[in-house]
């Protein structure tokens, strides 16, 4: 091994053990063997690296990467960016660029694999939208489900945070009957029976005693249902049932979530009509 090669070798390994910290581990010191733990959720990969005494001059290092996740045409895609780190920076030091790359792979592959998700749950509640309630439901949390024809349901936009999804459903009511059926209906979907969380609030115009009845549930997330119900209120609507799904990621979004629950109902609100959007250029015109 040239003085060169042992020189800047020393150096890559004291920066790779600054940078890396705790995940940089020395295998053998002898066979300059060492390994790097890379951590991006929902993936982890372990590489392995052991430098010849031609790298970083001449020859690139000996890897063996661990990633259980990782199988086929991807690992080979993979692979040949790593190859092409190399052949573009041939002489110089690479083990950072090949950690970072692979860090990089596993962001893509995490991004890919929510996007997978949020088009999941999203066609799992396209078939929502039926004209008619079946008597049977699924899941203990489905109330008892009332004869007769269901409401349309109407699904809104999912709005995704930290492996979060929210989705805001939306139904006319003008009793408690229409609520508990379109309730029993969302909880046929085993997707949203399911969920972390199914928020609700609901305002309808009594036939019986001329009365708004008003109503909300937080189902586990405290005081999500009454900001929901304050919403319904200070937009002044009626006969309306709005639910907020959240399937919750692992993440801690804190009050971030209210934010979205309250924009999903919103967003059902406005597509459905019940809140009218003024035209953009019309606002304009008005601040001149």
């Amino acid at each position: 091994m040239s003085d060169d090669n042992l020189s800047r070798q020393h150096e890559e390994i004291e920066a790779l053990s600054a940078i890396y910290g705790l995940d940089f581990h020395t295998e053998s010191y002898e066979n300059r063997s060492y390994s790097i733990e890379i951590e991006e959720v929902p993936y982890s990969s372990f590489l392995q690296v052991t430098m010849p005494p031609e790298y970083p001059s001449l020859a690139p290092p000996i890897y063996m990467l661990s990633a259980p996740w990782l199988k086929g045409h991807k690992r080979q895609e993979l692979c040949g960016y790593l190859e092409d780190i190399f052949l573009e920076n041939v002489g110089e030091s690479i083990v950072y660029l090949w950690v970072e790359r692979i860090r990089e792979f596993m962001v893509e592959e995490a991004a890919k694999l929510a996007e997978e998700e949020t088009d999941s749950m999203s066609s799992a509640v396209e078939s929502l939208s039926l004209d008619e309630c079946s008597s049977s439901s699924s899941g203990d949390r489905s109330p008892t489900t009332p004869t007769g024809p269901c409401p349309d349901i109407h699904s809104g936009e999912i709005i995704t945070d930290r492996k979060s999804h929210f989705q805001p459903f939306l139904a006319q009511v003008s009793s408690k009957d229409h609520i508990q059926q379109v309730l029993s209906r969302l909880y046929e979907n085993k997707k949203i029976a399911s969920a972390t969380h199914n928020m609700y609030a609901y305002r309808f115009l009594s036939s019986e005693t001329g009365n708004i009845v008003q109503d909300c549930e937080d189902d586990g997330e405290t005081h999500s249902g009454g900001r929901m119900l304050h919403l319904l209120q200070i937009v002044d609507v009626q006969n309306v049932l709005v639910v907020v799904t959240r399937w919750y990621g692992g993440i801690h979004l804190g009050p971030d979530r209210f934010k979205h629950i309250n924009n999903a109902a919103r967003q059902i609100l406005e597509k459905s009509g019940y809140i009218k959007t003024e035209d953009k250029s019309k606002k304009s015109k008005k601040g001149k």
